[in-house]
């Protein structure tokens, strides 16, 4: 295979790891069947990671980014301009080099996880929102927890 490209996703967890008595988690689940790349789980991360510090503070919510990008990408590059059909090989040997990884998510799966106190409860939907905006696929944010206490 000639190896595994490098994830741009940097850290899985964020916020303060050490408080597990938030008590409120919503979620963004995928609502179709996709794959996405580590890049766009990278961009959504920072852009939700961001709004949530800015609202939250650093150490007012727990997020946890619950997919892996395993899937390896590859791509058979061909070669376009004058001349062209004479240095490709077309399909022969197409196997393709490795340009990515990707995440395989089911419909309804959960790719973020946010914790957080009542008072940040809007902060965490805005940012969960946001960061759906940068996935390659309808998104939806659930409350997992504490519905009884942002009514």
């Amino acid at each position: 295979m000639g190896g595994v490209p490098g994830s741009q996703v940097i850290h899985y967890d964020m916020g303060d790891k050490s408080n597990t008595t938030f008590p409120i988690k919503i979620s963004l689940l995928v609502e179709e069947k996709c794959q996405i790349r580590h890049v766009a789980l990278e961009a959504a991360r920072v852009t939700a990671n961001r709004h949530l510090s800015a609202d939250a503070g650093k150490m007012g919510f727990f997020m946890k980014l619950r997919v892996y990008p395993h899937e390896v990408l590859r791509e058979n590059k061909q070669a376009t301009g004058a001349g062209a059909d004479r240095v490709s090989s077309g399909m022969r040997r197409a196997f393709g080099k490795n340009v990515g990884t990707a995440a395989r998510v089911e419909a309804m799966q959960k790719i973020f996880t946010v914790a957080v106190e009542k008072q940040n409860f809007q902060a965490a939907k805005k940012a969960l929102w946001h960061a759906g905006q940068k996935l390659p696929t309808p998104c939806r944010i659930v409350i997992d927890q504490g519905a009884e206490l942002v009514r």
